[in-house]
């Protein structure tokens, strides 16, 4: 069974004189341990796409089943749990509290999640060391680099050990070097065993998945596997 299954799915909006047809019945398999990029030009439905994905949003018809559960039957507070405990996000803003250091961000989701103070801190401490943060964690975003921050970001989105890592341009405000120590940390926490969805619209980032899905109109143009995805090695 996939762990994501979407099938016919239309996501409309009603935007007052027209209806905007965001997704036109698109039906994809995403199973567990897939590493996944969604591409497409702007307006092509990605970012709607990862919004379903993400249980951000509820698509207007068609089926969505996420680890076998109809997305369609939960409601806002179910919605919510799904999204604290079984997807990770990765943003290209980062979004992490400016006033708190990489500990406290680490731990949001815990906090959510009504996880003790104790094991909280420990989540978060092993999440920051497994992606290179081990001597960071009291410090505030302000006094990290862009490539720290969205490690910070990448521990955040695992420290629930969540079934998938969802990544919206990841790399879209570091430069190209730190960029490619992101890939080659999603590499890494892919070989791990995690699920990783990612959205860009660069074709170099989208090389390092093994699966390229591109959208069009609302529409799958091309599923697509990648022969040899890029590694760290082959980028320096």
């Amino acid at each position: 069974m996939a762990l994501i299954h979407i099938k016919d799915v239309v996501k409309t909006y009603d935007m007052g004189a027209e209806l905007v047809h965001a997704l036109s019945g698109v039906t994809i398999d995403i199973q567990a341990n897939e590493y996944v990029a969604i591409m497409g030009p702007s307006g092509s439905g990605k970012s709607t796409l990862m919004n379903v994905i993400g249980c951000l949003d509820t698509p207007t018809s068609g089926l969505y089943e996420f680890g076998g559960e109809n997305v369609g039957d939960l409601d806002d507070n179910q919605l919510a749990e799904i999204r604290n405990r079984k997807i990770g996000f990765v943003f290209q803003t980062f979004n992490l509290l400016p006033r708190s250091t990489a500990l406290h961000n680490v731990e949001l989701p815990l906090i959510y999640a009504g996880v003790p103070s104790h094991e909280r801190r420990e989540r978060a401490e092993k999440a920051l060391t497994d992606v290179g943060l081990g001597d960071r964690m009291l410090h505030k975003p302000n006094e990290l680099s862009g490539g720290q921050r969205q490690r910070v970001a990448v521990a955040r989105a695992l420290v629930n050990n969540p079934s998938i890592i969802l990544a919206d341009e990841p790399t879209g405000n570091l430069d190209s070097r730190t960029g490619v120590e992101i890939m080659q940390l999603f590499s890494e926490l892919h070989a791990q065993g995690n699920t990783l969805i990612l959205v860009t619209h660069e074709e170099e980032i989208a090389e390092h998945a093994h699966r390229i899905l591109r959208l069009f109109d609302g529409k799958v143009a091309s599923d697509e596997v990648v022969a040899n995805p890029l590694t760290y090695a082959s980028q320096m």
